[in-house]
């Protein structure tokens, strides 16, 4: 089943913008945030103006998730597309229309693994980061580069010239100790988010992910994101508990 969400100033699609008419699932977020969502935001911006409009796609940016309903001004729609919207329509979009370019976007992000879960993180390719809840962790992009590769055989040792060949794309071992200096940041990081055992050391040489079910792994505690924090400015969402 495929699911959009909704965001407005009403808690429900009127029946023209109504996906659920054509069998997707409405999702409101977990618990009222949108920070873990990966399908695309419905949003019905009418009552917005461009000034706003720009705030909320800044909010999410990039907006990749964000299909903006209401945007009149040919040159503001491509604005917002430049800054990463799915899309920018106009407020006459039927309900078939919206369908139909609601569902290439789906698909389109369903081509490429975007995200990754390990454990209490979340990776995701598009921003090259890994987040907590709403925190990213400000990866350096070696940094994710290292914590995707690893996340690619969980459990087994990669060792270094395999790291130096498809993380840092040479094939050949420089004589540096760059690969270390990475995992030690990235380490660093980890820690930061409670996850300072996520990549271990192999004794044979190399590292590797830990074993997920060697650890105890606790939800992350809910926080709004930037857009949460943006659609409460709005009125548009309620305070989570």
């Amino acid at each position: 089943m495929a699911f959009f969400g909704w965001i407005a100033g009403e808690e429900t699609p009127p029946a023209h913008w109504d996906l659920r008419r054509n069998g997707w699932a409405l999702c409101n977020g977990r618990n009222g945030c949108r920070a873990e969502c990966r399908h695309v935001l419905i949003c019905d911006t009418r009552s917005l103006d461009s000034p706003a409009r720009l705030a909320l796609a800044e909010a999410d940016r990039p907006a990749w998730r964000l299909i903006m309903l209401g945007v009149e001004n040919p040159a503001e729609r491509a604005h917002l597309l430049s800054m990463g919207c799915a899309e920018a329509l106009s407020a006459d979009t039927g309900l078939h229309e919206l369908e139909a370019r609601t569902r290439r976007v789906t698909e389109m992000f369903g081509m490429l693994p975007r995200w990754r879960d390990i454990g209490t993180l979340t990776l995701d390719l598009f921003h090259r980061d890994a987040r907590k809840g709403a925190r990213w962790l400000g990866l350096h992009p070696r940094e994710f580069g290292l914590l995707w590769r690893l996340a690619d055989t969980p459990g087994r040792r990669v060792t270094r010239k395999q790291l130096i060949k498809d993380v840092w794309r040479l094939n050949h071992e420089p004589e540096t100790n760059s690969v270390e200096v990475h995992v030690s940041r990235l380490r660093a990081k980890l820690a930061g988010a409670g996850c300072e055992s996520l990549v271990e050391t192999v004794p044979e040489g190399g590292y590797r992910l830990a074993d997920m079910r060697s650890i105890i792994l606790a939800s992350p505690p809910l926080q709004p994101d930037a857009l949460d924090k943006y659609l409460r400015q709005l009125g548009w969402a309620s305070e989570v508990a």
